[in-house]
């Protein structure tokens, strides 16, 4: 089944959305992108009797006319952690699912994906403070808990995002994935110190920077009025033709800057777009990711 993101509403829960997004991507590849509950080969050893048989290494025996067995390490589950900017400049649309709607869907599909894995994700829905916080779990009903989380949020309230990231880097006491799904717009040397104090914590780091195509293009060519949705009841009528040269320069370098940074802290960023289909563009990133592996 395809998901358009444009009418994804059709499709009822966020759980079945999620689900139809994750096994689209799985069919078309055999392994997962992400590490999870799974040994490890360690090493051969000699067999002994009383070992057992189905751990033989036949290959070995069949140039050695020795019998050796494979010893494995078990490797732990990954703990992951999904972000989601629920701040007011997230309920963003133009002609497509809000920003907050896109990293809905983002991230319940990877929720899914992890549990389906047996691995443990959690989930802090935020602004500048707390809205939902999930401490990370593994169990199968974890994944509704997840669901009903973000599907009972809705975007709103200022953004500082910085303060809240370093504050979850603290509580984060065991090593993991964080996932962070935002449209980053806040001071960007704050936010690249929270970014950092998650690497210093050894967490491994994705960033999917949700925007809307009218945030990357400025397509606006009449007088527009344009509303702080961080600020209500703040408007601002201009002719966006005088704007667009001096505002795309802007964005571009906002943009290459978070690029760049992260780069050089080893995060991943990923921009994602809300008029790119759902399942497309995170099977874009995971076949990327897979590939590395």
């Amino acid at each position: 089944m395809q998901f358009d993101p444009t009418s994804l509403a059709k499709y009822g829960r966020l759980t079945m959305i999620a689900r139809g997004i994750v096994e689209g991507f799985l069919a078309g590849v055999h392994k997962s992108p992400y590490k999870g509950f799974s040994a490890e080969f360690a090493e051969h050893r000699q067999y002994y009797p009383g070992d057992e048989i189905r751990h033989i290494d036949w290959r070995v025996w069949g140039k050695t006319d020795r019998h050796y067995v494979k010893e494995y390490e078990e490797e732990t589950n990954l703990k992951a952690y999904l972000l989601v900017d629920a701040s007011g400049s997230m309920a963003y649309r133009g002609r497509h699912p809000s920003k907050f709607q896109y990293a809905q869907y983002v991230a319940a599909s990877l929720a899914y994906l992890m549990l389906h894995q047996r691995d443990a994700v959690g989930l802090a829905v935020h602004d500048h403070q707390p809205r939902q916080l999930i401490a990370p779990r593994s169990t199968s009903k974890h994944l509704l808990r997840i669901v009903n989380a973000l599907d009972q949020t809705q975007p709103g309230g200022e953004t500082s995002l910085a303060p809240l990231w370093h504050q979850l880097a603290t509580q984060m006491r065991q090593r993991g994935l964080v996932v962070i799904l935002s449209d980053c717009f806040d001071e960007l040397p704050a936010l690249f110190r929270a970014l950092r104090h998650f690497r210093h914590r050894r967490h491994e780091v994705i960033l999917f920077h949700v925007l809307a195509p009218e945030e990357v293009e400025f397509p606006f060519q009449k007088w527009t009025q344009f509303r702080d949705l961080e600020a209500p009841g703040q408007k601002l009528l201009v002719d966006p033709r005088q704007l667009r040269k001096e505002y795309l320069k802007n964005f571009a370098e906002f943009q290459m800057e978070l690029r760049r940074q992260t780069g050089r802290m080893q995060i991943d960023y990923h921009p994602m777009r809300t008029d790119e289909p759902v399942e497309r563009a995170l099977g874009v990133y995971l076949t990327k990711r897979q590939t590395r592996r």
